[in-house]
């Protein structure tokens, strides 16, 4: 059987021309074969292509699936040229328009004449740093040939450069239209803003002239090398505000006068500022309260006489929840009284225990050695231990011993961290789980080093070193919306979508660009997402 067509001249002179399902039967009386037709499918001008589609596909039903692509392959000439993941860009891009950085960019690129294409390298190192990590000569590649990032010019190495140039320039514009526009999109809630610094290295002999880099107490503990310390600000929600860059050896509360002056010409409104105990000095209490701000501080539990004597307040705790029990306290007299929010945790009281009960065992074997045999460099080190030092107490004839009394300390302070606040109108129990929420500027940290890949830094200059930061900054952004969003991990998305690919084929019609199906999990992340599916055929070149 076979498709042919048969061609009939009307009366006016037109020609019409028919679709028919035919057979050749053979004609024993003529002696050739004849042929006999099945099935008109009428003219071909109205000829309905679905009938068709649905013919072959019942025919394919009793083909072998090797034979149907084969015999699918040799009626096109069909020439498979390339396959690129396409769906994490497409996801990156759709929240890069949707946030309107697109428009924040083209407003500052107005003011100039650039002839490169700086939005387009400044998407492709965003984008690099969500899906590859990897520096920008490499990303000239990867942009080229190992992912789609849509219909642009061929990126240079000198573009991203100029780029990174560009975004450092105008980083604080952007920085702040970029969150305002996040902020009305999203209806963001910015009672509460949490900052955290953290710190990353330079595996470098020495740091050279430089403002930024220097040798500091690094959170990595390699204070053999020059580092720059990053500080970042973010809402309850764990959205990206804004971030810093700051010298290496320059201390977290030297950090906060600058961080309270840029954020309060936001005009954010009322806000509440949450930190961690390292910035809870009695001068930046009275920086966060500049401009009618706020702040809750995590506090030492000991050193401070106050901070102290609210531990020491009697009174029950309250029950929150399972692992959060707190208690109000006020401590000290006149201007100087401040309000305190003890919290517990009876699930890290235990853990605290087991722990200290460990270092206790081990305390108690080596001053058994180190006493029998008098070894002085030895007790040295181990009074300098980090977790052993605390417990040690040298006596008058030179030997070790446990500071029982330091220990019984401890104890009363088994899960429990202490908190003060200058608002009067929270509740103590929205300030204990206010704090708790700083975790977002961990985990957001996090992101940055492990999956952004902060570190390491490939530039020396100190514009360049910040110019990466507010990249990395900018895609931290776009994939916590992402997360928030589909109330999933970055890494199960972009796994889910860069199963999303571009194929580019040949066959004898010309050049065509498709994308795969989209999967059920792929169109749940876009429709989450508000993000439009990539259209099926992206391009077709005729052949001529």
């Amino acid at each position: 059987m076979y498709l042919r067509t048969i061609k009939r001249k009307n009366k006016d002179g037109s020609v019409v021309e028919y679709v028919q399902l035919a057979n050749n039967v053979w004609n024993k009386d003529k002696g050739f074969a004849q042929a006999q037709v099945i099935h008109s499918f009428g003219r071909s001008d109205q000829l309905d292509v679905e009938a068709l589609k649905r013919l072959i596909k019942s025919a394919s039903r009793f083909l072998d699936p090797q034979d149907a692509i084969r015999l699918e392959r040799q009626s096109s000439d069909l020439k498979f040229i390339s396959s690129r993941p396409a769906g994490g860009a497409h996801l990156l891009k759709g929240l890069w328009q949707r946030l309107n950085i697109d428009d924040c960019l083209k407003k500052a690129l107005d003011q100039r004449s650039f002839t490169a294409p700086v939005a387009d390298a400044l998407f492709a190192m965003v984008a690099n740093r969500a899906l590859a990590p990897s520096s920008k000569l490499a990303i000239e590649q990867w942009a080229a040939e190992q992912v789609y990032l849509g219909d642009h010019p061929a990126l240079q190495v000198q573009h991203f450069y100029r780029a990174m140039d560009f975004l450092l320039e105008h980083g604080e514009a952007i920085q702040k239209e970029v969150f305002w526009s996040t902020a009305n999109l999203l209806n963001l809630t910015v009672d509460l803003i949490f900052f955290d610094t953290t710190n990353t290295y330079f595996e470098i002999d020495e740091p050279g002239p430089s403002d930024l880099k220097a040798y500091g107490k690094s959170k990595q503990r390699r204070d053999d090398l020059p580092q720059v310390t990053i500080g970042l600000a973010v809402t309850r929600e764990g959205i990206p505000v804004r971030c810093w860059v700051l010298p290496g050896n320059q201390h977290d509360s030297q950090c906060v006068d600058q961080v309270q002056k840029d954020l309060n010409s936001w005009n954010l409104g009322r806000v509440v500022w949450v930190m961690d105990r390292g910035m809870s000095s009695e001068e930046n209490q009275r920086i966060l309260q500049r401009g009618c701000g706020q702040y809750i501080l995590g506090e030492k539990l000991s050193g401070n006489h106050l901070n102290e004597a609210a531990l020491a307040t009697p009174g029950r705790f309250k029950v929150v929840s399972d692992n959060l029990h707190i208690k109000e306290v006020f401590a000290g007299e006149g201007t100087g009284r401040r309000r305190y929010v003890i919290a517990y945790n009876p699930q890290q009281a235990e853990l605290d225990r087991i722990n200290r009960e460990q270092i206790l065992e081990r305390l108690s074997c080596e001053l058994e050695v180190l006493n029998r045999k008098n070894k002085t460099k030895a007790q040295c080190k181990l009074m300098l231990h980090r977790s052993m030092g605390r417990y040690v107490k040298e006596l008058k004839s030179g030997k070790l011993k446990i500071d029982k009394a330091k220990v019984a300390q401890d104890e009363k302070l088994d899960g429990k961290y202490l908190l003060s606040t200058s608002d009067q109108h929270l509740s103590a129990e929205d300030i204990a789980l206010g704090y708790k929420q700083l975790l977002e500027v961990e985990q957001a940290f996090r992101t940055l080093k492990s999956t952004l890949c902060l570190r390491p830094v490939y530039h020396s200059k100190d514009d360049r070193i910040r110019s990466h930061v507010l990249i990395c900054w900018l895609a931290l952004l776009l994939i916590r919306i992402a997360e928030v969003e589909t109330e999933q991990t970055w890494p199960r998305i972009r796994r889910q979508m860069q199963q999303l690919n571009l194929i580019e084929f040949f066959d004898n019609n010309g050049r065509i660009l498709q994308h795969t199906e989209l999967t059920a999990n792929q169109r749940n992340i876009l429709n989450k997402l508000k993000i439009k599916p990539p259209k099926r055929v992206l391009k077709v070149d005729l052949a001529s």
